[in-house]
């Protein structure tokens, strides 16, 4: 039996969880905690300006490192937090969020910063609960890490009224569950009969493909996958948040498929198609051109594995659903299959000439630029040839990310190209840098836009406080692009009302936070910027002049083909 306070309890459950980095921002509500903390832990608070960037950071972070992240905001920014856990929950990222509040029911009395928290936030957590008594902490802690990693991981909110931090307690069950320290915490295998005849359905069909989401980096997956596409040679493509899945330059590899950065090449194969194989996406809009990507439905067979019961089937008839974890799931697939089919002898299929020819269509193409701006394509080209295999790259909606999403070639395996396509709101890239930098020590590239760059400004702080080695790559066109080219391109609109804003001397405000700051001027000076910005063990910032989607359309298959009908320069 061991007395201790609520901020004690707190701080030895989530170091019996191991972990080591939290990420928030200080309030009234939490000052009991930190008090605590400072004394007497070793877990590290990563202090950003915006609780916003806390959660995106830490839902990088929980990408990355595959453990469950931890935030921490206080009862007046509980509101800010949204965004990220909206987010997380979405992609199946788990995150343990404590939000400290006023007295319970002090709400009631009107008291400053009150709201019902716990109401706020059950629509996006698997859980939100309130602790009320110290005695209940290690064990609602051990809930909350063991709901956030089973089944499909996402985020668990925990309410810890001020009182609680001093309030105390004889704690009799002071302890941790190992399997929930990080995720996935369990690994069900699929129904095995489905298993066998998921299997008689490959081997029959003629031009079968397989299309991995972001499931496939959360469970692991990735040697497993592959394992099975070469012993039945069959291609590979990736969503958006999957990409990374298996090394982009496999013979098998179709690269980036979809709507958010997918080249033709790849998406005319699924179109092409006569089976697909669904493996850890839930088939969204953005990874499947608004559900038209494969054509009619009924012309082609489709299977689906993911471990969320609700994704499976959910928008294209199946052949056969499966339900279970990707990676054990396929490991007994792969098993079944040598087993039973020991003399198997597939065709084999080499994508590499086909992907090649399409990258150098679109490095080759010189399509001229709008004066003033250089070309994203030429500087996706140049660092993808600079590009540490250590390197981690975060990217955001809109011009900033479809360029690198479709050109950028990640030779190994691994959660290394971080995206918010699940809920796409603007400001993700530079908090999920800021989490990413915490995850791992390779150099981290943030690609953002004009647009989303002004929702994150003030954490420029808190990535050179932190000296972590961090180049932004802003991509400026002084207009929220995205909006702009749908409008033009799709609404056939002459001119958007409310996508222009006014220009910033960006390289004046990087400085003043004291980054080493570099514009690009011309398309000779991008490979020496890049190179001197992954080179330099600290916070860079490079800007460089873009065009907005309508002037120069990129890999987006409902612009290309409204550019093609308005004889417009495109990317495809």
């Amino acid at each position: 039996m061991t007395q201790m306070n609520g901020a004690q309890a707190l701080l030895h459950m989530l170091e019996l969880h191991d972990v080591t980095h939290v990420f928030g921002l200080p309030g009234e509500t939490t000052i009991g905690w930190y008090k605590e903390w400072r004394a007497h832990s070793n877990i590290e608070f990563v202090l950003t300006r915006d609780e916003r960037t806390a959660s995106y950071a830490a839902e990088a972070y929980a990408k990355i490192t595959g453990k469950p992240a931890v935030l921490e905001a206080p009862s007046p920014g509980v509101t800010h937090c949204t965004p990220g856990i909206t987010e997380a929950f979405l992609s199946s990222v788990p995150i343990i969020f404590f939000s400290s509040d006023i007295p319970v029911n002090q709400d009631k009395k009107h008291g400053l910063t009150g709201v019902d928290q716990t109401a706020l936030y059950n629509s996006i957590c698997k859980e939100s609960f309130t602790i009320t008594k110290v005695a209940d902490i290690p064990f609602l802690l051990r809930r909350a890490f063991r709901v956030a990693t089973s089944g499909r991981p996402a985020p668990v909110h925990i309410r810890v009224p001020i009182n609680i931090f001093g309030e105390e307690a004889n704690l009799t069950d002071l302890y941790a569950e190992p399997d929930y320290e990080h995720y996935p915490a369990h690994r069900p295998v699929a129904d095995h009969s489905k298993i066998r005849q998921a299997i008689d359905l490959l081997l029959c069909a003629s031009k079968p493909a397989i299309v991995v989401g972001q499931g496939g980096l959360i469970s692991k997956a990735s040697q497993t996958i592959l394992d099975l596409a070469e012993l039945l040679q069959i291609p590979i493509g990736t969503t958006t948040p999957g990409k990374g899945t298996i090394p982009e330059n496999h013979p098998l590899s179709l690269r980036v498929i979809g709507a958010r950065g997918g080249m033709e090449h790849a998406n005319q194969y699924l179109l092409d198609a006569d089976m697909i194989f669904f493996i850890g996406t839930n088939t969204d809009s953005a990874a499947t051109d608004h559900w038209k990507l494969y054509g009619d439905p009924n012309t082609k067979t489709f299977l689906h594995l993911d471990i969320a019961e609700a994704h499976v089937g959910n928008n294209f008839p199946l052949k056969l659903g499966m339900v279970g974890d990707a990676r054990a799931t396929l490991d007994y697939m792969v098993e079944l299959i040598k087993t039973e089919h020991p003399n198997l002898n597939r065709p084999k299929v080499d994508l590499t000439d086909l992907k090649q020819t399409a990258l150098d269509t679109v490095f080759n193409a010189n399509i001229p630029m709008p004066d003033g701006t250089l070309s994203p394509v030429k500087l996706s080209q140049a660092l993808d040839r600079l590009m540490p295999d250590d390197a981690i790259v975060t990217s955001e909606p809109g011009v900033s990310a479809i360029f690198p999403s479709a050109l950028l070639t990640f030779r190994k395996a691994g959660r290394r190209y971080i995206t918010n396509y699940s809920m796409g709101a603007l400001g993700y890239s530079v908090p999920a840098a800021i989490g990413a930098s915490y995850a791992h020590d390779g150099p981290i590239i943030s690609f953002t836009g004009d647009g989303s760059f002004g929702f994150v400004i003030g954490d420029m702080e808190t990535i050179k406080r932190s000296g972590k080695n961090v180049t932004i790559i802003l991509n400026r066109n002084d207009s929220f692009g995205w909006i702009r080219g749908e409008a033009i391109l799709l609404d056939d609109v002459d001119e958007p009302w409310s996508t222009d804003f006014g220009g910033v001397d960006y390289i004046k405000v990087a400085e003043g936070f004291g980054f080493d700051a570099t514009r690009i001027t011309s398309h000779d000076d991008i490979e020496p910027a890049l190179a001197r910005a992954i080179a330099n063990q600290g916070a860079n910032f490079i800007e460089i002049r873009v065009p907005t989607q309508d002037q120069i359309v990129p890999f987006v298959p409902s612009w290309v083909r409204a550019a093609r009908a308005k004889g417009l320069p495109h990317f495809s």
